[in-house]
């Protein structure tokens, strides 16, 4: 019986799901050989693709909310962000905006007083949720851009 309950709960673990997430998107990066044609697909078939002007100019200028494209980017971002940690990329951002490491403990002060176990498992079972859906995200993309290119039935 506790072999049952072991695989249960190791199939809904935190290194699992981040797993499955990163299978998911490595499979819709070997599948997805032109990303320029996830551009202006909307990811969900019976929505559209609304445009929104961001303040920059250039290339990226035009985001697409909820085109292949714009999720494409940003799972594989979240994808790089678990396998290469989170501080690299929060250093970068820093970098970026010129904060330094003062102004942040100023920021985010420390509580010493809060319950760290509930706080920890708050943030695990909500970092398991988006995970979950982060992967049903990156397998949807994948079967869209097969189904675009004409490709559906294949690998099933």
């Amino acid at each position: 019986m506790m072999q049952i309950s072991d695989s249960y709960n190791q199939k809904h673990s935190l290194f699992n799901a981040m797993d499955r997430f990163i299978g998911a998107v490595n499979n819709m990066d070997q599948t997805v050989m032109v990303p320029s044609l996830l551009r202006d697909v909307p990811l969900d078939e019976g929505k559209e693709v609304n445009s929104i002007r961001t303040a920059s100019n250039g290339p990226a200028s035009y985001f697409y909310d909820g085109d292949m494209y714009s999720y494409y980017v940003l799972l594989k971002s979240i994808r790089n962000d678990i396998e290469w940690g989170v501080l690299q990329a929060d250093e970068r951002r820093k970098d970026k905006l010129g904060i330094t490491a003062m102004e942040i403990s100023r920021i985010e002060p420390e509580d010493d007083g809060e319950d760290l176990e509930k706080l920890l498992h708050f943030h695990l079972n909500g970092l398991h949720t988006v995970l979950s859906k982060l992967t049903r995200k990156a397998n949807t993309l994948t079967n869209r851009y097969k189904q675009e290119i004409g490709i559906g039935g294949w690998g099933h």
